[in-house]
C-alpha cells in the first residue's frame, strides 16, 4: 500500500469511506484540518470518515535525540511529509488555476467579439440616421449620395466646362508678376501694425481680391470688413446669434457660415442670402473660380452648392464621414472636402462623383490647393507637419515639420510660397522652380488662428488670439 499523498508506503494506513483511498495518517489528518476535504476528489472529508487499515506491526526505536543520525533521520522524514503534502496542494491548485484562466480568456475573446459586433451596428445606425436626417432623394457614385433631385444646372456645367478650359490653358505659361514678393523680401518680413479693433472670438479671415478689405467672423454671428487702408473694422455685418465659421468674399459679396448651418451672403451692408440646407453646423465654405457657385461643407456629412445667379441650392452630396474643410481646384473642375475620417475627398463638380480620396494621418485640419494647379498642402488636427500632394500622383511629394499644430495654410498668386499658421507662430515656405528646392524665408512667433496674402505678396494679414489684425511687411 501506498499513500495517496506522499506515494510511500504508510506507517499507520488509514483509509477513506467516501473513495476508499489509502492515506498516512498523519498526512491526511493535517490535511483535513487545513482544507476539511479529500485531496483527490475535493469531496468534503472529516477524520470521521477515516478508517484505520490493520498492518504487520513493526518495533519502532524510541525518539532519538537531535545528535544522533536517527534524530536527524526522524527530522528529514517529517520535512520530507510537509513538503509531498505542500507539492500535491500546488498541484492542485495549478491545475485549477490553469481552468480558470482557460475560462476567462474564452469569456473575454466572445466579449470582445460581441463589443465589435455591437460597435458596428451603432455606427451602422447612426451613419443611417444621419442620411435620414437630410435624404431626399436616391443614393448615386457609390460613397456619395445626391439628396436632392436634381445636379448643377446645364448653364452651370457650361460655366464650370468653359471656366476650367479658359484657365487651365494659360496656368503653366503664366508668368511671375515683375514687382512680386521674393523670398530676400520675405526675410525682412515682420509685424508692422495691429488694429485697434477686434472681433471677439473671431476664427477666420478671408482678403478680398483688390487687397483692400479684410473680412472676420466671430462669435455671436459678428462679422468685421476691416479696411487695410484704415487700419480698423469700418463696418459690421450681423450673422445671427451663432459662432461664425468661416468667411470669404466673391467679388463684393461677404460670404459666412455659421455653426448652426447657416451660410449668409451680404453685399453693401446688407443681407442678400440665406441658406440653411445643413442638419449641424457648417464648418467651411469655398467660391468656384467663375464666381457663379459657392460650397459648403458640414458635420451632417454634405457638401452643399450653390447657384450664385439665382440664389438658389444647385445639389447637396452625402459622403461618409463629416467634413471640416472644402476648397475648388483653381481650375474650377474639382472639389476637395476634408474629413474627420483623415481623407481628402476630391469631387467631380459637374457630376458630384467622388473623384479620389487622399489618406492623411488624422482628422483634417486645413487645404489649399497651389496655383500651379497639380499640388495641393493639408494639415491634419493636431499635427505638426504639412503634407504637399502632387494631384497627378494622389501622393505625398514632401513633407513640411514646422514643430508646432497647424491652423491654416494659404498659397499666395504665383504658387511660390505656403503661409502656415499655427497657435505657436506664422511660417512661411519657399518653393524654387529653378532649383526644385524648398526653403523657409519666414519664420514669426506671432500666434495666428488664420492667414491671408496682401497685394503682391507684398504683406502678410494674420488673425491673432484676440481677434484682431496683424500686418506683417519688408522692413
Amino acid at each position: 500500500m501506498l499513500c495517496a499523498i506522499s506515494g510511500e508506503p504508510p506507517q499507520v494506513p488509514v483509509a477513506s469511506k467516501k473513495t476508499g483511498n489509502v492515506f498516512e495518517k498523519r498526512l491526511i489528518e493535517a490535511y483535513i484540518a487545513e482544507n476539511g476535504r479529500d485531496p483527490l476528489t475535493d469531496e468534503e472529508l472529516s477524520t470521521d470518515d477515516l478508517v484505520e487499515l490493520k498492518a504487520s506491526n513493526t518495533v519502532r526505536p524510541r525518539p532519538p535525540t537531535l545528535t544522533s543520525i536517527p534524530s536527524l533521520l526522524s527530522v528529514f522524514q517529517n520535512e520530507w511529509d510537509a513538503l509531498a503534502l505542500e507539492s500535491y496542494t500546488l498541484r492542485r491548485q495549478l491545475t485549477q488555476t490553469r481552468q480558470e484562466l482557460s475560462t476567462a480568456l474564452y469569456q473575454h475573446d466572445a466579449a470582445v467579439r460581441v463589443i465589435a459586433r455591437l460597435s458596428k451596428e451603432r455606427d451602422e445606425a447612426r451613419e443611417a440616421l444621419s442620411g435620414i436626417s437630410v435624404h431626399k432623394g436616391p443614393a448615386t457614385n457609390g460613397d456619395a449620395m445626391q439628396l436632392d433631385n436634381q445636379g448643377l444646372s446645364s448653364k452651370l456645367i457650361a460655366n464650370v466646362e468653359d471656366t476650367q478650359a479658359r484657365l487651365s490653358k494659360t496656368r503653366r505659361k503664366r508668368p511671375v508678376p515683375a514687382d512680386w514678393v521674393t523670398a530676400d523680401a520675405l526675410n525682412t518680413f515682420a509685424p508692422t501694425e495691429k488694429s485697434s479693433t477686434s472681433i471677439p472670438n473671431a476664427r477666420s479671415l478671408a482678403v478680398n481680391a483688390s487687397c483692400d478689405s479684410i473680412l472676420l467672423g466671430g462669435s455671436h454671428g459678428k462679422i468685421g470688413v476691416y479696411s487695410i487702408q484704415e487700419e480698423a473694422i469700418t463696418e459690421e455685418l450681423n450673422a445671427g446669434p451663432a459662432q461664425v465659421t468661416a468667411t470669404l468674399w466673391i467679388g463684393t459679396k461677404a460670404v459666412a457660415s455659421t455653426s448652426t448651418g447657416n451660410v449668409k451672403m451680404f453685399e453693401s451692408g446688407q443681407e442678400i442670402a440665406s441658406f440653411s440646407g445643413h442638419s449641424g453646423e457648417a464648418t467651411a465654405i469655398a467660391s468656384h473660380p467663375s464666381g457663379d457657385i459657392l460650397a459648403s461643407v458640414g458635420v451632417d456629412k454634405s457638401y452643399i452648392f450653390y447657384d450664385l445667379t439665382t440664389n438658389t441650392i444647385a445639389t447637396q452630396i452625402l459622403t461618409d464621414s463629416a467634413l471640416t474643410v472644402a476648397g475648388f481646384h483653381p481650375d474650377g473642375h474639382l472639389f476637395a472636402a476634408g474629413g474627420i475620417d483623415g481623407q481628402i475627398k476630391m469631387f467631380d463638380v459637374k457630376t458630384g462623383t467622388n473623384a479620389a480620396n487622399l489618406e492623411s494621418t488624422g482628422p483634417i485640419e486645413a487645404i489649399s490647393f497651389s496655383e500651379n494647379g497639380t499640388w495641393l498642402a493639408s494639415a491634419a488636427k493636431e499635427f505638426t507637419n504639412v503634407s504637399i500632394w502632387d494631384l497627378r500622383k494622389a501622393a505625398v511629394i514632401h513633407t513640411i515639420d514646422i514643430a508646432s499644430p497647424i491652423l491654416a495654410l494659404q498659397w499666395e498668386y504665383t504658387g511660390q510660397f505656403l503661409a502656415i499658421a499655427g497657435p505657436s507662430g506664422l511660417v512661411v515656405q519657399h518653393y524654387s522652380k529653378s532649383t526644385k528646392e524648398w526653403s523657409e524665408p519666414l519664420k514669426s512667433a506671432m500666434p495666428s488662428l488664420a492667414v491671408g496674402w496682401g497685394l503682391n505678396a507684398s504683406s502678410i494679414y494674420c488673425l491673432d488670439t484676440e481677434g484682431s489684425v496683424t500686418t506683417l511687411t519688408p522692413q
